[in-house]
């Protein structure tokens, strides 16, 4: 009997913890939202001396406030889940668990409180909390173009480094150490900073064909922005062409994973069977 009412309660906590399709869920994950933001304000308030100088007690007791609710969410957020570990190593146990510490290490390390602006990253979970799971599975997408592409942008990138090197070199040889190039690396690093149209202009050409093959360079580099972009966009088109499920909005109970398909009979993560498939 003892452990039925522990399997309800923990039931129950998950569903107003990890799920968003009942009202306590919603009300619990806005809640959650609305006290990251506040955080972060206070956080980035803190940091502007005018205001720490006048309200510096407010803002120690509100971080303080905050820290120790989040800390018992992280708690609860492990009591109800199946497999602890599987949520205390995923994506978002460990942002959980780095929002919580730094006001604990800041007994010990002087300003380290303003690592909490990591809470931002929890703002992740607005994908989920107001539907929007479509933006999760473009997202999704988009990752997978990337990871296919990354053997074109990898060979891409290295031969802008050739290029780098080459037309580096050349600049070197044509303006020299007394017009500031004093070294072919220091040369490399002019042409980089050119060829992504940076521009600090720490250094400029000053001969008249120096100053030619610096304007080929930063033709060059507005042509070579395009290259990578297309090959993500080639892509990530072809992955819009693949069939693809309906979405749904639920997560899994055993490891608190989000169900996203909303034909799936197992979890993405943990393989646990989904009782609500």
């Amino acid at each position: 009997m003892s452990d039925q009412l522990n399997s309800k309660w923990k039931i129950k906590l998950h569903e107003v913890i990890y799920g968003t399709h009942t009202r306590a869920g919603k009300v619990f994950d806005i809640t959650l939202l609305i006290a990251i933001i506040y955080s972060i304000v206070i956080v980035m308030l803190e940091s502007v001396e005018s205001f720490d100088s006048k309200y510096h007690s407010y803002f120690n007791i509100s971080e303080w406030v905050i820290t120790i609710l989040f800390s018992i969410e992280y708690i609860l957020r492990i009591i109800c889940v199946n497999q602890p570990k599987k949520y205390i190593f995923s994506f978002y146990g460990i942002v959980d668990l780095l929002s919580t510490l730094p006001k604990y290490i800041s007994f010990f390390i002087l300003d380290t409180q303003f690592l909490s602006v990591f809470r931002a990253l929890r703002l992740l979970r607005v994908f989920r909390i107001l539907k929007l799971i479509r933006f999760v599975g473009e997202s999704n997408k988009l990752i997978r173009a990337i990871k296919n592409s990354r053997s074109k942008i990898f060979i891409f990138i290295f031969f802008v480094f050739i290029i780098s090197i080459i037309l580096g070199t050349v600049m070197y040889l044509i303006e020299g150490p007394e017009n500031g190039f004093k070294s072919i690396p220091q040369s490399i690093y002019w042409c980089i900073v050119t060829l992504t149209t940076v521009g600090f202009g720490d250094i400029t050409p000053q001969t008249a064909l120096g100053q030619v093959l610096a304007t080929i360079i930063m033709i060059i580099g507005y042509g070579i922005i395009a290259v990578p972009t297309g090959i993500v966009s080639a892509e990530y088109t072809a992955a819009t062409k693949d069939k693809t499920s309906n979405l749904k909005n639920s997560s899994c109970q055993n490891c608190g994973a989000d169900i996203i398909l909303s034909d799936a009979s197992y979890c993405r993560k943990c393989g646990n069977k989904l009782t609500n498939a």
